[in-house]
């Protein structure tokens, strides 16, 4: 099969999506299938393996660039370019099938005028983080792309990563819920870190090391950690808690400038990382700290029990109770807050037994999805974007795709 892939950025850069979008990719290429990536991350063509990484970026002082920052009209700056780059590799070499993600919907110009039928596989939908946006620009343009996100998911195949996820996308959205219409496959992970997880032993020695992967977003639940961080200090520093050390990777070292010298003691910060020094990182952790408040899959839960690590981890997160609270892979707490996610990670930092228990427990839930599954599944979803095109690109009298009845 022929695959377009369309995503905003693709590695070297590091984010969940753009690894997600690798795995995918690279579990297909690995089947057999031909497999071409366009990403807004670059102006480029380069190769990835056997996959093809069509650069669509926009110039930094062009007009697309500067029309990219307005609320609301930026969001159909991206959709735009991926239609014409499509079009373009469409008329040299045809694709059977285009997949895009939903998150600010990149896919949605293909949905109503590409060259072939569109698959939306949901990552974490813009509405997630809605009530984060305060300023009146701010609220507008995530309406705006909420709106965008609705409309795209209303067209075509869909693929969610658990079925929990995929409830939440037909509510928010109006489409059909997990099941022939609406494909559940999680996401694997690369050879080089399941190799390597599956070697590594679980660390001794003092202090604790915590590891926290993410950006500074309240999704991520970055403030509960810097607030359970600064409580925990204060309890090291009295001497009623052990010896610990947070490792941050994904801010920059700024991000922590507001917090107190007692706690900016114990945590030491890394902006970017190559994959060897993140795994490096991974291997010395006695506990990794992931308080999101949502993920749509949680490709950092998958990475800590591929190493056998114990994770702290938020009961808000639908995810984090399925693949952590579910396998006894670590510890959730009651509320992404500071006071809640402290609880927890004290519970481990005094306790070894504890920590060596939950290792072996998240050890034992590694390895759920491979490459192969991935890749045989996602075909499937394929197919059934490919035998509903006919309807994938209707349109109603309002001007908004129509919802889709997409047979199996």
């Amino acid at each position: 099969m022929r695959i377009g892939l369309i995503t905003w950025a693709y590695p070297p850069e590091k984010s969940g999506l753009s690894r997600a979008a690798r795995e995918i990719v690279q579990a297909l290429s690995q089947a057999g299938h031909d497999v071409r990536v366009f990403t807004m991350d670059r102006r480029t063509r380069d190769r990835d393996g056997d996959v093809e990484v069509i650069g669509c970026g926009v110039g930094e002082t062009s007009l697309a660039a500067r029309v990219r920052k307005l609320a609301g009209i930026g969001h159909v700056i991206g959709p735009l370019a991926f239609l014409r780059a499509v079009h373009a590799e469409h008329a040299r070499r045809p694709f059977d099938v285009i997949e895009a993600t939903n998150w600010y919907a990149p896919g949605l110009a293909i949905a109503l005028a590409g060259p072939a039928p569109l698959a939306t596989r949901n990552s974490t939908p813009a509405a997630t983080s809605a009530a984060t946006a305060t300023s009146l620009r701010d609220r507008f343009d995530r309406r705006v792309a909420m709106m965008l996100e609705r409309w795209s998911a209303r067209a075509g195949a869909l693929i969610s990563n658990t079925a929990l996820h995929a409830g939440k996308i037909a509510a928010l959205y109006g489409v059909p819920g997990p099941g022939p219409r609406h494909a559940v496959i999680g996401l694997s992970l690369p050879p080089e870190i399941v190799t390597r997880g599956q070697a590594a032993a679980y660390p001794g020695g003092s202090p604790v090391e915590l590891l926290f992967v993410g950006r500074d977003e309240h999704r991520k639940g970055f403030d509960a950690l810097l607030s359970a961080l600064t409580i925990l200090s204060g309890e090291a520093h009295a001497g009623t808690l052990d010896a610990f050390r947070l490792t941050i990777v994904g801010v920059t070292d700024d991000t922590l400038a507001a917090l107190p010298g007692s706690a900016r003691a114990h945590v030491r910060c890394f902006h970017r990382v190559g994959d060897p020094v993140l795994h490096d990182l991974m291997e010395a952790a006695h506990i990794v700290v992931a308080p999101s408040r949502y993920e749509s899959f949680g490709l950092v839960y998958q990475e800590a029990m591929m190493f056998g690590r114990p994770v702290v981890a938020c009961a808000e997160d639908p995810s984090a109770r399925l693949f952590i609270g579910e396998s006894g892979a670590g510890l959730l707490a009651a509320t992404c807050s500071g006071p809640d996610l402290a609880d927890p990670l004290r519970r481990l930092i005094r306790d070894p037994d504890a920590r060596a228990h939950f290792a072996e427990a998240s050890r034992a839930a590694s390895g759920q999805f491979t490459r192969e599954t991935l890749a045989t599944q996602t075909i499937a979803a394929y197919r059934t974007a490919i035998g509903s095109k006919g309807s994938s690109s209707r349109v109603s009298s309002s001007g908004r795709p129509a919802p889709v009845d997409i047979a199996s």
